[in-house]
């Protein structure tokens, strides 16, 4: 029998990806998103449109915020599971639009699980952040750590939807997963992502900012290893009181926390080199000040993530960069 997914932010960088390999699996998929101009639509429309050729994906072009629409869509489909992607995204555009994030990650997010709560599916997955974990200096990051030192209100509204997903799986038996990702990367990415802006910049010879004057480590997870490890999360179904080795299952409802990276940080400075080689071209660089907001290093501990799916992500930065900047010399034509 054929199963029935909703993605919410489906025409999104992650959603699609997700999308696509969910359908490949045979998935019938109920795809949600806003269609925002945060930045090029024009992207999120080719995404839709590609995804649009699967005779098993049906489009929805809607806020989840809006009262009512995810419920009519839970009630319409019925889905086995949630894949939760839609957000306002970006650490440093929360500093100058905070409340935009308040209606699409905290008001969006208790919709859906509103929604939920009237129509159970069998298992929901939340997207969280690597940025949850703030100003922790011990690493690798583990789900097991105190995370309540949140530097930037993106990181602060995400952490908050883990807490309300908590109170819903206590209260209503949802069993949901959350996982918190890593700097992905990879082709059709968001335009504000730094692998992009750098490549856009290499290519047209444009200087790049290089903030905290390049001594900062970020654990990119390629886009291929994130779609892997969701998809093979959707029957690693949290159940009250079974916890596996190492886990993060609350003691009071079937909720997780999972890890989802590399658990492998590269230097920022290694990270534009592999996009130096991949263009052909050395990169003019302003180095600058760390901004307000960031964190200077993220390194996932992802054996949680191996314990229930039997893998983890592995791609090398070289591979994942080389991909993406062969598709954005397709894509633009450079």
């Amino acid at each position: 029998m054929t199963r029935t997914a909703l993605i919410t932010g489906s025409a999104g960088f992650i959603g699609y990806f997700t999308a696509r390999r969910l359908l490949d699996q045979g998935w019938r998929v109920i795809g949600l998103d806003a269609m925002t101009d945060y930045y090029d639509v024009t992207l999120k429309e080719r995404r839709h449109a590609m995804l649009n050729q699967s005779a098993g994906f049906s489009a929805v072009t809607e806020r989840l915020e809006t009262p009512g629409v995810l419920l009519d869509l839970f009630n319409q489909h019925r889905p086995d599971a949630v894949i939760h992607l839609a957000a306002q995204a970006g650490v440093r555009y929360s500093i100058d639009n905070p409340r935009s994030y308040v209606e699409a990650n905290l008001v969006g997010t208790f919709e859906l699980l509103e929604a939920a709560r009237a129509v159970p599916p069998a298992h929901m997955l939340l997207a969280s952040t690597s940025s949850v974990y703030g100003a922790n200096t011990q690493m690798p990051y583990t789900e097991a750590d105190k995370v309540d030192s949140q530097m930037s209100f993106y990181a602060a509204t995400k952490k908050a939807t883990e807490n309300m997903a908590h109170s819903y799986a206590h209260l209503y038996d949802l069993p949901i997963t959350m996982f918190r990702f890593f700097t992905v990367y990879g082709p059709w990415g968001r335009p504000d992502m730094a692998h992009f802006k750098f490549t856009r910049a290499i290519l047209n010879n444009d200087p790049i900012d290089v903030y905290n004057h390049g001594d900062m480590m970020r654990d990119f997870t390629y886009i291929d290893d994130l779609t892997a490890a969701i998809s093979a999360l959707i029957d690693a179904v949290p159940e009250r009181d079974n916890p596996v080795a190492g886990d993060s299952l609350s003691p009071v409802a079937p909720h997780r926390v999972v890890n989802i990276g590399n658990g492998a940080p590269v230097r920022l400075m290694d990270f534009i080199a592999a996009i130096e080689a991949a263009c052909g071209t050395k990169a003019q660089i302003n180095f600058k000040d760390m901004q307000p907001g960031d964190v200077p290093a993220t390194w996932a501990d992802a054996t949680l993530l191996e314990t229930l799916t039997g893998k983890r992500p592995a791609t090398p930065i070289q591979t994942g960069i080389d991909a993406f900047v062969a598709w954005y010399r397709d894509y633009y034509q450079t």
